[in-house]
């Protein structure tokens, strides 16, 4: 076998493959005989078959797995003895398409191999973690926040007209061409006006009604209504209005407490400081992560493939495209074209997701797989009633293993170079580290 190169310019490499007729005829014999002891053929004993005549028969058949072993042969050997690893699966194709049986094999390897990655002194990295502290004003927003999420209602004044928000008590009796249906009808039904429970239109009517009054509200049901024989139909409900309610928020105390699954309000006090830290925590981590990507981007300059800048820099020019026209769903739209904006990130994405490959590869990082099951089921959640078959599909689903267990894998590479670098921590207010959250967004 003989490999030439033919290219060799940055990443790029380029190789010719010659597979002689005789090798690929050795390949062949060497198949017919580990198969020949379990031939049988007739007027011949099992495993007696003369190889002349087993040639005959499969050695067209086994011709192409021969060739593609050899070849594949190659071109491992080739990588192993260069050491080189391509960035993407090399392209092969046979130059020879006239071939027939005793020519030798001619193919091309072409491929974009990955570039060194320099030694970093990781200990070198000094970085700041914005640490916050839930205070007593952040515990009483928070339990404010709940207190008016557990609302409850009480009467208004006297003659009092319905706003949006408020609550309305009343009886009603929907009919559809003079005729009431079933289901249109109810007594003393609470309805919050603004909470688009009802028939599109219908809430926005009743605002303005007072107690005790009686009002006919017109609405025409969806065409895709559930209820067939109602779609698309005009309905006319006659309300009689017993109360209007307007909405307050509940007392801050040991009941609120329980609603929620505390002992009383000192244990929820306590809950929701615990909660606001972890998630102060996970937003510093955030700022944090930024800071050290920040640093290593500064710290190492390689030659990148450009084939796995331009596959990058196409994802985010369609991610951006879709974060900007979010009606669209689909792919049926034109063409995208990157920005020099779009590569200059994608450069910056593919510098960093080859060294931390490379960081987690040398630390011998590995997700384990309770990990990944974890990760599973957390994906599987956003699917009610689907977990079992999405938990499926992706244990037969390599690609989508790999969208999973990327992130897994770079959050802990991140904090095996967080345990090497210089971190001090900083006591910043809340408000701080929501600046330097939005500096993220505003970076991006």
């Amino acid at each position: 076998m003989q490999v030439t190169e033919t290219l060799n310019e940055g990443l790029k490499r380029g190789y010719a493959i010659v597979v002689t007729a005789a090798e690929l005829d050795e390949k062949v014999n060497e198949k017919l005989t580990e198969a020949r002891p379990g031939i049988e053929m007739k007027g011949f004993r099992k495993g007696k078959v003369p190889m002349p005549l087993l040639k005959k028969q499969f050695g067209q058949r086994l011709m192409g797995e021969a060739m593609q072993e050899t070849i594949d042969g190659a071109m491992s050997k080739h990588f192993e003895d260069s050491g080189e690893r391509p960035a993407l699966q090399p392209e092969v194709k046979m130059t020879n398409e006239d071939w027939k049986e005793g020519d030798d094999v001619h193919v091309e390897m072409s491929y974009e191999a990955l570039p060194e990655i320099p030694e970093l002194d990781l200990s070198a990295i000094s970085l700041e973690k914005l640490v916050v502290k839930a205070d007593d004003a952040a515990i009483d927003e928070a339990l404010a926040n709940l207190a008016e999420s557990a609302q409850d209602f009480e009467p208004r004044k006297k003659g009092s007209k319905a706003k949006d928000g408020d609550q309305v008590v009343m009886d009603f009796v929907g009919k559809v061409d003079g005729e009431a249906f079933e289901g249109g009808s109810a007594e003393d039904y609470p309805l919050v006006l603004g909470s688009s429970s009802f028939i599109p239109g219908f809430e926005e009517q009743l605002v303005g009604v007072k107690a005790g009054e009686e009002k006919d509200v017109t609405v025409n049901f969806p065409e895709e209504y559930q209820a067939k024989h109602l779609a698309g139909k005009e309905a006319v409900f006659s309300c009689t209005i017993k109360e209007v309610k307007q909405p307050v928020a509940a007392k801050i105390d040991d009941e609120l407490a329980k609603k929620f699954g505390a002992e009383d309000l000192a244990a929820l006090r306590t809950q929701i400081g615990e909660r606001l830290e972890a998630e102060y925590a996970g937003a510093a981590r955030a700022v944090l992560k930024r800071g050290l990507l920040d640093a290593l981007d500064e710290m190492v300059s390689f030659d990148l493939p450009p084939s796995l800048v331009e596959a990058e820099a196409k994802q985010i020019a369609h991610q951006l495209w879709h974060d900007e026209h979010k009606d669209v769903h689909g792919h049926d739209h034109p063409e995208i074209e990157p920005t020099e904006e779009h590569t200059r990130l994608a450069e910056r994405r593919v510098r960093l997701g080859l060294l931390l490959a490379e960081l987690g590869q040398k630390a011998e990082v590995q997700v384990t797989d309770a990990e990944m099951t974890q990760a599973i089921m957390t994906q599987a959640r956003q699917y009610p009633g689907q977990e079992r078959q999405f938990f499926e599909f992706v244990q037969q689903n390599q690609q989508m293993q790999q969208q999973l267990r990327a992130p897994l894998f770079e959050d802990k590479v991140v904090d095996y170079v967080f345990e090497l670098a210089s971190v001090t921590e900083k006591p910043v207010s809340k408000d701080d580290l929501q600046k330097a959250i939005e500096a993220l967004d505003d970076e991006a």
